[in-house]
C-alpha cells in the first residue's frame, strides 16, 4: 500500500484556504510519520532573523520546517500538521502574512493549531512552529 494523505474541510465546520480541518493518513510498509520539533527563527550559527520582527520569524522558522523535511526524505507535499505558539501580544496577522510565501507551496493546506503563550525559550522568540510529516521516507 502506498502512502497518501487525504486533507478533509467537512461543510458543516469553517472552510478556509489557510488551513484543513482533518488529515487523514494512511499507510503501510517503510512508511514513517516525521515529527519535527519546534522551530524559531535561528539559523545554524545561532543568528535571530527579525529581532522584534513576527512577520520575519514566522517566515524564517517555515524556512526551517521545509529543511527539516527535506533532511528527512520528506517534501511540503508530505506536511500535514503545524503547531504554531505565537507569543502573547503579537499581531497574528502580521505572523500570517510572513506564512504566505511558504502556504503557496503547498498543495494541501494543512491542519493547523494556534497557541497564545506568555513566552518561548529565548525572549527574542516571538514565534516556535512544529509540524509532524508523513513519507515513504528515503
Amino acid at each position: 500500500m502506498n502512502s497518501s494523505i487525504e486533507f478533509l474541510s467537512p461543510d458543516e465546520l469553517l472552510k478556509n484556504p489557510a488551513f484543513s480541518q482533518v488529515a487523514i493518513t494512511r499507510g503501510s510498509g517503510d512508511t514513517i510519520y516525521i515529527y519535527i520539533g519546534g522551530q524559531n527563527a535561528i539559523t545554524k550559527d545561532l543568528e535571530i532573523i527579525g529581532k522584534g520582527d513576527i512577520t520575519l520569524q514566522t517566515a524564517h522558522a517555515l524556512k526551517n520546517i521545509e529543511t527539516a523535511l527535506g533532511a528527512a526524505g520528506a517534501s511540503l507535499d508530505d506536511l500535514f500538521k503545524l503547531t504554531i505558539y505565537i507569543v502573547q501580544g503579537q499581531d497574528l496577522r502580521k505572523g500570517f502574512a510572513g506564512a504566505q510565501d511558504f502556504l503557496k507551496k503547498l498543495k494541501h493546506p494543512p491542519v493547523i493549531s494556534g497557541i497564545v503563550v506568555a513566552g518561548l525559550a529565548n525572549p527574542d522568540y516571538l514565534v516556535e512552529i512544529e509540524a509532524v510529516a508523513f513519507s515513504k521516507g528515503k
